[in-house]
């Protein structure tokens, strides 16, 4: 019996909840007393209980209607979601976002076009996965994530993918202020680093095996995770390259120090916006990297005449 049971039926109980009567309820939804009134006994009559207490002037939710509105609310709230996604998936926008973002991407940037995201889609999921190094890529590869914003790794690149240049993100090379690293005489030659334990990223997947960038140090301890490496940093394990985003404050607070090093070439990873050419964003992911570009220019822009964040 319960297949009997219709939206319209759902629309008028709570209609007739909320404005206390059958004849507003009707004034509220365009139609006669009559067919609200049938709407309701139809309701009852397939749900096999009675939703109303009818012996007052004016009806009013028993125990049981009170119980089932709630219900209602769901089923119509539902309905209308179902309606609205379709209609957004008819119009070329994605039912999901599912980002992939290197750990080095400056979340705050992240968050505030995800934020207005919300607001111009609210329709639309976001599933956000942070990855270090190719976890990014993999995530991609495997079909996971639909966008990815990470570096491109030299020995991954494939014609099936579509890169799209984003931004650079500013290495700086850091040590704890209280790590003996820091007291040695600056400019810092490279047979100094080698000395200290050096603070490397590694990787959980294959795709960038053999790649040695950056590494300097005879001594190396590795790290998955790129805050639980800024953790050792900040504690004296050793040095490392870091984002000048993530460290800034913890130079300005005296925390860390950034090394001067001899012969010390500017060292900047480039991240691209990364898809399927056979799956390229929609509306919604369209809209996404236009606002994450045009937030990173305004960032760059208003950081130009002082140490940059990115």
């Amino acid at each position: 019996m319960l297949d009997r049971l219709t939206l319209d039926q759902m629309r008028a109980l709570i209609a007739v909840a909320e404005t206390g009567s059958f004849s507003a309820a009707a004034r509220k939804l365009g139609r006669v007393q009559s067919a609200i009134s049938q709407s309701i006994q139809s309701l009852e009559d397939t749900l096999g209980v009675q939703l109303f207490d009818r012996e007052a002037k004016t009806p009013k939710l028993n125990e049981t209607g009170r119980v089932l509105l709630q219900d209602a609310y769901g089923l119509v709230h539902g309905a209308e979601a179902l309606r609205a996604r379709a209609t957004s998936i008819a119009d070329n926008i994605e039912p999901e976002l599912t980002l992939a973002v290197d750990s080095m991407f400056p979340n705050v940037v992240l968050m505030e076009t995800l934020r207005e995201f919300g607001k111009e889609f609210p329709n639309v999921s976001v599933t956000l996965f942070t990855e270090g190094l190719g976890a990014a890529e993999q995530r991609l590869r495997d079909g996971v994530a639909r966008l990815g914003i990470y570096s491109p790794l030299s020995t991954a690149q494939s014609n099936d993918l579509e890169w799209e240049p984003m931004t650079a993100i500013r290495m700086i090379p850091v040590v704890a202020a209280t790590h003996a690293l820091a007291k040695e005489k600056a400019p810092l030659e490279r047979h100094t680093l080698e000395q200290y334990v050096q603070l490397v990223l590694t990787d959980r997947t294959p795709l960038s095996q053999n790649l040695r960038g950056g590494i300097v140090s005879l001594h190396i301890w590795r790290f998955a995770d790129l805050n639980t490496r800024l953790e050792f940093l900040l504690a004296g394990f050793g040095w490392c390259n870091m984002p000048r985003h993530m460290v800034g404050e913890h130079i300005r607070a005296g925390r860390l120090k950034e090394l001067e090093l001899k012969d010390r070439a500017d060292l900047e990873l480039p991240l691209h916006v990364v898809y399927d050419r056979g799956r390229p964003p929609g509306k919604a992911g369209r809209w996404f990297i236009g606002d994450l570009r045009k937030r990173l220019a305004m960032c760059l822009s208003a950081n130009v005449a002082t140490t940059p964040t990115i």
